[in-house]
């Protein structure tokens, strides 16, 4: 008999802007895959921004995934483009004189979901965060074709955010097949009332809430994996 050909999961993890949650939504999320996959593999195409770690450059985003992982892989495939400047990716490029390949992403992402049964893709910044003159962040998830989840940070102003996003995301011809809330501001008001006007309108299944919580491990936050992720 013939041997099943190997599947994938895979997805790419966006957010309303920077500094909503998404590496601890993705953290979450692998955590959550990995109950059920045995190769499971966070991918930060673009980090910008770098710590010292065992000597060398790296990553805090980056080294989160890492540590949510359950597959080792090599960092020029979790992490192909590492800029030391933590400004938006087309300037710390620049200043790099470095160039972001949206080809190069994609031949990465292809080789880890070839050695991995679930790859969890974690964007920088915004959906349409400039990664050059000419291209975003939007431009590599439509190379990519992934389903999208999108983390909304809870925060005055995160409807319309939201919706703009979720809008962008389905322009592409891309599919947005969750969303996650997270509390990132314990002091806003009405925090319930804007999940429920988020869960009628982004027309997507809530992944999960992430409560405000300082230094929340992502293995407490509780995902509802869609079936075809399971």
């Amino acid at each position: 008999m013939a041997e099943a050909a190997h599947r994938t999961v895979s997805l790419f993890v966006t957010g309303t802007d920077t500094g909503v949650g998404k590496t601890l939504a993705s953290a979450a999320l692998l955590h959550a895959l990995a109950r059920r996959h045995l190769r499971v593999v966070g991918m930060k195409p673009v980090a910008a921004g770098t710590v010292q770690a065992d000597g060398m450059d790296a990553n805090e985003d980056v080294l989160a995934l890492r540590a949510a992982s359950s597959y080792r892989v090599p960092p020029e495939l979790d992490n192909p483009v590492l800029l030391p400047d933590p400004v938006s990716p087309h300037i710390a490029a620049a200043r790099a004189g470095a160039r972001i390949d949206i080809d190069h992403l994609v031949a990465c992402h292809r080789q880890l979901a070839l050695l991995a049964d679930a790859v969890v893709v974690e964007g920088a910044g915004g959906f349409h965060v400039p990664l050059s003159p000419l291209e975003t962040g939007a431009d590599l998830a439509e190379a990519l074709g992934l389903p999208v989840v999108l983390v909304v940070g809870l925060r005055l102003g995160c409807l319309n955010h939201a919706l703009l996003t979720a809008e962008a995301i389905r322009a592409r011809g891309l599919t947005l097949a969750g969303w996650i809330a997270n509390h990132i501001d314990p002091a806003m008001l009405a925090q319930g009332d804007n999940i429920e006007f988020l869960q009628r309108r982004l027309q997507a299944p809530l992944l999960a809430t992430i409560p405000w919580q300082p230094g929340i491990d992502p293995h407490a936050v509780v995902i509802n994996l869609p079936p075809e992720w399971q």
